[in-house]
């Protein structure tokens, strides 16, 4: 799939990995951020001599970090970065959700299309058979020209095949691929992600997945488009282009099975997102903190999952739940649903979509405390201090954790069934 849309966006009529080529990519999306954006407008102009960026309409800005400003400085950024959108013509969203996710719902996430962000999780937009790579600060190169180098990386064929067990969600699934390949297994490579438990899983799923697709090495990963995705991008694809797929014997660099009919819940312990453990290895560890949210979790299922887990009872006094779904339309959805009412019944605080809770902005924690975390890092430091700890887990777990001010097993609480 990969070597078929660089081929596409290169002018070419076929590469391989290992080809050294330059690519137009139909969209490049970016986050206003301190070092990134302002110094992208900044060394475009005065490095570069170029007042105008090729062609507009490929680019799309967002606002989702510090959101709301808390100082001069940030909303001086936001500010820097309006004025850019509205001069170069090109949309910057604001507050509308994060960035990764509102793409999706705008229609970036064109299934065959090539898109580039300086943030590696942008990956997730392959959930939609969208290329969609992290290229850092080579993002540059498309500020000041309509193509940028890259090399054509190899793929790495993952399938995904067994039973998913009851408690068992999408998140639990990926890092039991970092557990089971390892966390450099696809390093540099692309992963195409394929099977039965792929097939069967919502899109919502599916981009939980793809988003950490860093944290097994790869430089991104896709999934074949289906019914699912191609319904979901009927109407809101911002270009034509028909969907790609991988040949039938297409060469991979590696191909394997992962079988996960006997995966548990899982948590990833500190001090890295490589730490995968079984979720019954930490039961009864007490904790402080619980955060439902980010680009990787933040979406409609997970919060469904925690309402299950949360409905007519109250979490742990003391003990702060704070949940932040992914963009507003999701928020939306999930006040119309109740789910909304569901988690402030229970204790809750609900916050409007930002990046901020994840990286530690907001709701920071203080030395010696511990959090349960859908958010993407477990480092030192994320969610504040470099002597607190963060124990990435699902939606279900931090709810039910919640409930217990300790990690706990949410599946007593859960209605029979998977909930992934």
């Amino acid at each position: 799939m990969t070597e078929k849309i660089l081929a596409r966006v290169a002018g070419l009529p076929a590469v391989q990995a290992g080809d050294e080529i330059l690519a137009r990519p139909d969209f490049v999306i970016a986050y206003d951020f301190p070092g990134y954006t302002d110094v992208f407008f900044k060394e475009a102009r005065e490095e570069f001599g170029v007042d105008k960026v090729p062609s507009p309409e490929r680019f799309v800005l967002f606002i989702d970090h510090m959101v709301p400003a808390a100082a001069p400085k940030e909303e001086e950024l936001h500010q820097i970065t309006r004025t850019w959108g509205r001069e170069q013509g090109v949309p910057v969203h604001e507050r509308a959700g994060i960035g990764h996710q509102v793409s999706a719902e705008l229609g970036y996430a064109t299934p065959g299309a090539f898109a580039v962000h300086f943030d590696g999780h942008v990956s997730q937009l392959g959930a939609f058979g969208t290329l969609a790579m992290g290229a850092r600060k080579s993002v540059l190169e498309t500020f000041v020209s309509e193509r940028m180098a890259l090399v054509v990386p190899e793929t790495v064929r993952i399938e995904i095949t067994g039973t998913v067990q009851p408690g068992v969600m999408a998140r639990d699934i990926f890092h039991h691929l970092v557990r089971v390949l390892g966390p450099a297994s696809c390093r540099f490579k692309v992963v195409e992600l394929c099977g039965p438990v792929i097939d069967a899983m919502s899109i919502e799923g599916r981009q939980t997945i793809c988003g950490q697709a860093m944290f097994l090495g790869a430089t991104t990963m896709l999934i074949a488009p289906d019914a699912k995705t191609l319904e979901y991008a009927s109407g809101r694809s911002r270009i034509a282009l028909d969907p790609v797929y991988p040949d039938p014997g297409a060469r991979y660099a590696r191909s394997v099975t992962v079988d996960i009919s006997d995966l548990q819940p899982i948590v990833v312990a500190p001090p890295s997102p490589a730490n995968t453990r079984d979720l019954a290895d930490y039961v009864g560890l007490e904790v402080q903190m619980g955060y439902l949210g980010s680009c990787a979790s933040g979406r409609l299922e997970d919060l469904r999952a925690a309402a299950q887990v949360l409905q007519g009872r109250r979490i742990q006094p003391g003990f702060q739940l704070h949940v932040v779904p992914t963009s507003q339309a999701i928020m939306s959805q999930a006040a119309s649903e109740g789910l909304i009412s569901t988690l402030v019944d229970a204790g809750a605080f609900i916050s409007s979509s930002s990046c901020d809770y994840c990286y530690g902005r907001i709701a920071t924690m203080a030395d010696g405390q511990r959090a349960v975390s859908t958010g993407t890092l477990n480092t030192p430091g994320r969610m504040g201090s470099a002597d607190s700890e963060i124990f990435i887990c699902n939606a279900a777990v931090v709810a039910a954790s919640a409930l217990e001010g300790r990690i706990a097993d949410p599946r007593p609480y859960l209605q029979a069934g998977s909930i992934a």
